[in-house]
């Protein structure tokens, strides 16, 4: 009967016969505890996200939203997204509160829509209310306004592309509902962390913000975008001001922060080390590019710019080095020749796809479609790109999607005279970066002239330690005087790898003087590894190029800018222009730029007068002392022009992290410690004051590569492209 009587006690959820008074007064106590314990959470809790609501510097993303209401009438409200939540105003000063969204039940969709604007829906898959009962600063009742619906809301950005950057940010705020963690440290309130309990499997873009989020923690503020100005037509970004692109990591433009590519895995325990934000990207806007063939290489020269061609002539003589003469305005592309340069990487992946290939023929075969993925992007016409000023710099960047990494590009004019443009592309975390240096030289000949691109870009693969050394065809221009001015590329280039003895041979064919539309544009080469001959090449370097495989005897399509491949290449992103350096290639030449595209060509040659006068005074005042260029040095021994931050070391998974552009140093962000090759490497990202320690690392071959450091070490990999004037 005992044992019956304990066995119904225990089903019961009795745990004991007869505690004793001790055992009561200390479960009592324990119990009083937790209970303290529960309320100080929830005080907490509350404290914590209502701080986060009030505080202006804890935004996403803000911005105007048409909002549909209950009665299907659309009404223009202010949206304040931030981590969990949305806030709706009536007005951008946050005075008028209209309802709260609370993100961690909702679900988030794109919505068709016969009218302009892009629309999107956040809704309660269980039609429960996805409202807040109160506001941020403990609102009962918000502002009048249209009647809401309670379970859902349908929104409407003007574009497409603002609507993008609203899905993306909003999908990257439902996960923050879940993940983020406000706390307290050290006296300062409101710091964000990102805690990744789990892998997100979303696009790249998600991977990049949460990768952000966690290294601007110690910053602690993300600001709120500003409106649009009248120099920038695309819409604002997350985290970030007036961003346009929808795959890339969102950040505020007024702490000069930016774009991060991380590895997706990461390891909460690893705390990132505070250090400097990286340089804000925005998608380029719409470009301008002419079509195949000849037509978009022929110009006919106007009455009124004939005589001032013939002004230049006279004072021209057949062999003379064009590079001192002042060129007149209407011949000018309004670009750089810098950015000019960049053309060589909208198609950067087929190089992420060339470090993948086990075979050397693969890898050579990839990296010549690479090489002609970059002429057929041409302006329409005859036009020559801005000469760079001496210590003009450019830099731009592309993301990967299929590899989640990021290609940047950094180039500066490190010479005037002769004219020499170095420039650096690097993708650490798909294994190659190109460097070189382009020395741009002119030929006159009478009724044509030649642009020649003297110099060499070397292309390695990291992981590999495979060297492609790769030159440039030269640009001619034929029919000044007579017949119908006409842009060609001629000569032979070559890609050549010492290690493989793998090389290819194109040569640039002009037009024939009995030749036909076909003969326009025409190249044939060859590949072949050592003195065996593999395929052969033919084609168009515009259009369609075919490689016939001797060993087989097929023939298959090499190349081919079909309007499908265009629409696909990668998207450049650039530097705002308020965000921009005063040598920088945009910001220097903008007043030439606008004038040009306002076709006023007295006002283009008058600044472009005042910054050719301004380069002349301080040559004139540097006298004999030697330029110093700052991201590059000249190599004593060989001449050639070397990035100062380069490093040459193959992406880690292990240790790396992050790789970003500040300034125009590419660096990649480690674990806060790594061991590599026996040396201790870490950050001190704590001090603002520049060090420039050196570290020599050892790869395979034995060879030694410096690495110059600013107060963070850098990991760097530098893109060296091709182009043609």
């Amino acid at each position: 009967f005992s044992l019956l009587q304990s066995e119904s006690r225990m089903f019961n959820g009795v745990e004991k016969d007869c505690p004793s008074p001790t055992e009561k007064l200390a479960r009592k106590e324990s119990l009083k505890l937790q209970k303290q314990n529960y309320r100080q959470e929830k005080k907490r809790a509350a404290k914590e996200l209502f701080s986060a609501l009030k505080d202006p510097s804890v935004v996403i993303m803000s911005n105007w939203l048409k909002i549909r209401g209950s009665l299907k009438s659309w009404t223009k409200l202010w949206c304040a997204l931030k981590p969990g939540v949305l806030l709706i105003y009536k007005t951008p000063k946050t005075d008028h509160w209209v309802g709260t969204v609370l993100l961690n039940a909702c679900k988030l969709i794109e919505r068709p829509s016969k009218k302009d604007g892009f629309c999107f829906k956040l809704y309660h898959p269980l039609d429960k209310s996805i409202w807040a009962v109160k506001g941020p600063k403990g609102e009962n009742v918000g502002s009048i306004t249209q009647p809401l619906p309670s379970n859902y809301l349908i929104f409407r950005a003007a574009s497409e592309s603002d609507g993008r950057c609203w899905m993306d940010a909003l999908e990257l705020a439902l996960s923050c509902s879940s993940l983020y963690k406000l706390t307290a440290k050290a006296g300062r309130e409101g710091d964000i962390i990102i805690q990744a309990h789990t892998k997100t499997p979303q696009l790249i873009r998600h991977k990049f913000i949460a990768m952000l989020l966690l290294y601007n923690h110690s910053h602690q503020t993300v600001k709120a975008p500003h409106d649009h100005t009248p120099s920038c037509s695309s819409p604002k970004r997350l985290m970030g001001d007036k961003c346009h692109c929808c795959c890339l990591p969102f950040v505020s433009c007024q702490s000069n922060s930016g774009r991060l590519t991380e590895e997706s895995d990461m390891d909460q325990s690893d705390e990132l080390s505070p250090g400097p934000q990286a340089t804000a990207y925005v998608e380029q806007g719409p470009e301008e590019m002419a079509e195949a063939g000849e037509s978009s290489q022929v110009e006919t020269v106007s009455e009124e710019n004939k005589g001032l061609i013939w002004t230049l002539l006279k004072q021209l003589r057949p062999g003379m080095d064009l590079s001192k003469v002042v060129l007149p305005t209407f011949i000018l592309e309004p670009r750089s020749f810098l950015d000019k340069l960049s053309d060589y990487y909208y198609h950067a992946d087929l190089l992420s796809q060339a470090a993948l290939e086990e075979s050397a023929y693969g890898r050579i075969k990839q990296v010549l479609r690479w090489y002609l993925s970059g002429f057929y992007k041409k302006p329409k016409g005859l036009k020559k790109p801005y000469n760079p000023i001496l210590g003009e710099t450019f830099r731009c960047c592309w993301l990967h999607p299929q590899t989640d990494s990021c290609t940047f590009y950094i180039a500066e004019q490190v010479s005037h005279h002769p004219p020499i443009s170095a420039f650096y592309v690097c993708n650490k975390k798909d294994g190659f970066s190109i460097s070189g240096s382009i020395l741009a030289k002119s030929k006159f000949y009478g009724n044509s002239l030649s642009a020649i691109l003297d110099g060499k870009a070397r292309l390695l693969f990291l992981s590999r330690d495979e060297e492609y050394v790769i030159t440039m065809p030269y640009a001619h221009c034929k029919g000044i005087l007579y017949g119908t001015m006409t842009l060609e590329l001629g000569g032979k280039i070559s890609i050549e790898c010492e290690k493989t003895k793998c090389a290819a041979e194109l040569e640039f064919k002009l037009k024939p003087f009995l030749g036909g539309s076909c003969s326009v544009n025409q190249i044939s080469g060859k590949i072949h590894v050592g003195e065996e001959l593999l395929a052969t090449v033919d084609g168009h370097w515009d259009s369609e190029v075919f490689i016939h495989e001797k060993r087989s005897g097929q023939q298959e399509t090499l190349w081919n800018p079909s309007p499908e491949v265009r629409n696909h290449r990668l998207k450049r992103q650039v530097v705002q222009l308020d965000q921009q350096g005063e040598f920088e290639s945009e910001r220097l030449w903008r007043h030439v730029t606008s004038a040009i595209m306002d076709r006023d060509q007295n006002r283009a040659t008058q600044e472009k007068f005042v910054l050719e006068d301004a380069q002349r005074k301080e040559a004139r005042e540097r006298g004999d002392k030697p330029w110093c260029p700052r991201l590059f040095h000249q190599d004593p021994v060989t001449s050639d022009w070397t990035y100062k931050h380069i490093d040459l070391r193959p992406w880690d998974p292990e240790c790396c992290l992050v790789q970003f552009e500040k300034d125009g140093v590419i660096q990649t962000h480690e674990r806060s410690q790594r061991r590599h090759n026996g040396l201790s490497y870490s950050h001190s990202w704590a001090s603002q004051q520049k060090v420039k320690p050196t570290h020599e690392s050892s790869d395979n071959e034995g060879k030694t590569h410096t690495h110059t450091q600013t107060h963070t070490h850098t990991h760097t990999h530098t893109h060296t492209q091709n182009t043609h004037s």
